[in-house]
């Protein structure tokens, strides 16, 4: 969830600067079959869902797309599938929990994503008291249905970190038989907004421990207006480990950045990932998209195509507060690669020209 709200209290609190299987690391990537796969993935149509930020993609088995974001009201979790995913576009959109009036899960319903373990579907979100709304906590929702649109939404609890401090952004992984999770929080003494942390997990709601430090803002690009690294992102591919993420505040500086690691060595050792000196993903005047970031990873119908889902909005002025700016759109395209094996991002592409714009 981007997240810089101009507000008093939370700049007191945040010093004024304030992660199935080992494939699961990239919990989109399905073997194509000839019930799920199409020959040729289709173009992409953007702005692919408007006005939901923060979005994620899972491509189940089923040969489904399920997507969920952050809606503009942060008072609920909404879930589409589609078995394409420009159908995501016009896919019916259900509500499968909504916050609660009083107490905890009250408010800022941020950064929803759904991931399938063991057998069963889980969400995680981030959220707060209702009478403490910046009091940000990551929390997780439980389905046993094996359609994650019927059955109940169970509420586990919160994931406890090491601190009782503002934390979010929590995606889950795989790799070689382990669960990981990684988040977004701030540490106490720390002159930063929120860091990059990573955890190994005894169950889909409960870290083992030790917590470990992968990231902190220390680049000019990850510090502006807020020193923020958040909504982190995990790929698997040509025997790495990529771990995207955003940084700076959610105005046109947000932006992305980028952890690398041998798939073959310890994830939990800090030094052993690399951090990109530059961002890689930005804004762009020439397409006219600003702000991107929060992505996730998902591949096309093919099967075998990448493709970057993030947000981004059309302008780059915003009136007040970017967070009460409800025009972060969901939007998608292809993710290259490098010759040297690392993902290429590319720039933001322009919206889509639809015939009817061309026509006048």
């Amino acid at each position: 969830m981007s997240r810089a709200p101009d507000v008093p209290h939370r700049r007191l609190l945040l010093k004024g600067a304030l992660a199935a299987g080992a494939l699961a690391v990239t919990p989109t990537a399905v073997t194509p079959t000839a019930a799920t796969a199409a020959p040729k993935s289709p173009p992409f149509v953007n702005p692919l869902v408007r006005q939901r930020a923060d979005p994620y993609i899972h491509r189940h088995a089923d040969g489904h797309y399920y997507f969920t974001a952050t809606v503009p009201e942060y008072d609920r979790i909404v879930l589409r599938r589609s078995r394409t995913l420009n159908g995501l576009a016009t896919a019916a959109e259900s509500v499968i929990w909504t916050k609660h009036a009083t107490g905890v899960m009250g408010a800022h319903i941020w950064a929803p994503e759904i991931h399938r373990i063991g057998g069963k579907w889980y969400v995680y979100f981030a959220s707060a008291p209702a009478e403490s709304v910046w009091d940000i906590r990551i929390w997780v929702l439980e389905n046993a249905n094996p359609d994650p649109l019927k059955g109940t939404w169970v509420e586990k609890g919160q994931v406890k970190t090491a601190w009782e401090t503002f934390s979010l952004d929590a995606t889950t992984f795989s790799h070689r038989g382990i669960r990981y999770l990684v988040w977004a929080q701030h540490e106490p003494g720390m002159d930063n907004n929120t860091a990059l942390w990573l955890s190994k997990m005894a169950n889909p709601w409960t870290l083992t421990g030790p917590q470990v430090r992968l990231s902190t803002p220390e680049y000019d690009w990850e510090t502006v207006g807020y020193k923020v690294n958040e909504g982190p992102a995990v790929l698997a591919r040509n025997g790495r480990l990529f771990l995207s993420y955003s940084a700076s505040a959610t105005d046109h500086h947000y932006c992305m950045g980028l952890l690398t690691i041998d798939a073959d060595a310890d994830l939990m050792d800090p030094a052993n990932w690399s951090k990109s000196p530059t961002p890689v993903f930005t804004s762009n005047d020439t397409t006219k998209q600003y702000g991107p970031g929060h992505n996730c990873f998902t591949v096309a119908e093919d099967g075998r195509s990448d493709v970057l889902v993030y947000h981004a909005r059309q302008y780059k002025e915003i009136v007040g507060d970017p967070l009460n700016d409800p025009n972060r759109h969901t939007r998608v395209q292809k993710l290259g690669w490098h010759a040297d094996g690392t993902p290429d991002f590319g720039t933001p592409v322009a919206d889509t020209v639809t015939d009817t714009e061309v026509a006048s």
